[in-house]
């Protein structure tokens, strides 16, 4: 262990990479073979046999990344476990199971907390909070009556609580437990039970392999390629110039041209290891999604980005859609539809928001990210309805030419207010975000946030198309 952090330390220095950014990377490609060791040798084998492998090579690769800093996760899911039995049928169970594993987070936040965004055991536990939240909401579901549950929730809910090892293996998938993407327990029961196998090759009669190699080989190049242009851009369009005085004495357009290209290279990063996890997990087989139209078997079942809806953008909406689907799926059946009690949509998402805020960490640029995601979703989603309502808009911005310029005013529009978003939750210091949207002249939060404001001129301007009357 002596010289292993050595050589690492040099190679990630050699290729502009942090040691524990390239640990992280190492360890994600690490789950390759330890995904098809278990697919040529273990698949289809006893379940606990499967559980107890998952849980050692999960395990090792956690201790690769974080060394003895892994007792916190391992701390943590014997303590959830704990209180899953303790309070299996009481709707106390998923609340506090919540509330200790995000306070466990927080305080590791609170402890480790620095200027930047450092790579520390606190990645996997963020990971861990959801993870194991999301089974005692599952577990809490397996009690109620299927009258009050949504079709979502019959399929994830559970009749009993999983053995330890189970949760264990669960808990330290590889190489999901990393950076995620999450998913329920009942994936991961069917996936060790065969069950994806049985839906695939249900028409055959000789057992097989699931056929997913060729998709996972797909998106680990899409991947990489996404890193290669993460890699090579970031060397350009550097955190410190958005603060430097170089920047500050390019032009204004220049400017939002330059934050529009610095803040995608910032979202690539999110994208590139989330295409790689993406593709150890299909590699697996517990991504399986059903069949297409044509009888092809799907892998897709933990996609956490949409690149083609991601790259097409032209609302922020879209965003929303296609960027870390599986976090934001995991937030709507847990958070959002639970919030309900409120009455009031937008306060539900205002608490997805804010607990997403949380979740993140305790910089305030976590908390301005979200604070603009939700205003603008706000003007968005109703400036549509206006002009959906006017009729007369739509109508000619669909037009041959005004099409394609409405589509780029729009990309435009998209592309540089999303860096002015990436801005707060990169730089996470006050101070540095503050900076950069000062010398922007605060324009998201000027165009934003006086909203309902100005939204009576918008509808004056814009009025509603009068119904025909029947003669």
């Amino acid at each position: 262990m002596d010289d292993n952090p050595g050589l690492i330390a040099k190679l990630a220095s050699s290729v502009g990479a942090s040691e524990a950014a390239l640990r992280l990377l190492i360890s994600i490609f690490l789950g390759f073979p330890v995904v098809l060791i278990h697919r040529y040798t273990l698949y289809g084998k006893v379940p606990n046999v499967q559980h107890l492998y998952f849980a050692l090579t999960g395990l090792a690769l956690n201790y690769f990344n974080y060394g003895s800093d892994i007792l916190h996760t391992v701390v943590t899911v014997v303590i959830v476990y704990v209180l899953l039995h303790i309070f299996r049928y009481s709707y106390r169970g998923p609340i506090i199971v919540l509330a200790f594993t995000m306070s466990y987070l927080l305080i590791g936040y609170y402890m480790t907390a620095t200027d930047t965004y450092d790579i520390k055991w606190t990645m996997p536990q963020c990971v861990l909070t959801l993870r194991l939240s999301g089974l005692a909401f599952d577990l809490y579901d397996g009690i109620l009556p299927e009258a009050d549950l949504s079709a979502e929730n019959k399929k994830v809910r559970l009749g009993s609580v999983p053995s330890f090892l189970e949760v264990l293996a669960y808990s330290f998938f590889p190489s999901s437990f990393l950076i995620g993407p999450q998913f329920p327990m009942q994936r991961y029961r069917d996936f060790v039970s065969g069950a994806f196998e049985r839906a695939e090759y249900n028409s055959r009669e000789r057992r097989e392999l699931p056929n997913c190699l060729n998709a996972s080989f797909n998106r680990t190049m899409v991947g990489l390629a996404y890193l290669l242009v993460f890699q090579v851009g970031s060397t350009y369009f550097t955190d410190d110039y958005l603060l430097s005085s170089e920047f500050e004495e390019l032009s204004f357009i220049t400017r939002c041209i330059v934050l529009g290209i610095w803040g995608h290279l910032a979202l690539y990063k999110y994208i590139s290891v989330w295409l790689l996890v993406e593709a150890v997990c299909i590699a697996s087989g517990i991504t399986y999604n059903g069949q297409d139209e044509k009888g092809n078997a799907k892998w897709n079942g933990l996609s956490n980005i949409n690149l083609r809806k991601f790259e097409g953008t032209t609302l922020f909406g879209h965003y929303i859609e296609a960027f870390n689907i599986n976090t934001n799926h995991w937030v709507a059946q847990y958070i959002y539809k639970r919030l309900k009690f409120l009455g009031n949509r937008q306060l539900s998402q205002l608490g997805v928001l804010v607990f997403l805020a949380v979740w993140h960490g305790l910089h305030s640029g976590y908390y301005m990210c979200f604070f603009l995601e939700f205003i603008c979703m706000i003007m968005e989603k109703d400036l549509q309805q206006i002009l959906k309502r006017n009729g007369t808009v739509p109508e000619f911005l669909g037009k041959p030419g005004m099409k394609q310029l409405t589509w780029l005013t729009l990309k435009v529009y998209t592309w540089v207010f999303m860096g002015y978003c990436m801005v707060p939750f990169v730089l996470l210091s006050y101070h540095k975000w503050w900076a950069v949207h000062k010398s922007f002249y605060f324009m998201g939060h000027i165009l934003w946030m006086p909203w309902y404001l100005y939204r009576p001129v918008v509808k004056t301007l814009f009025p509603p198309k009068e119904r025909e009357h029947a003669s």
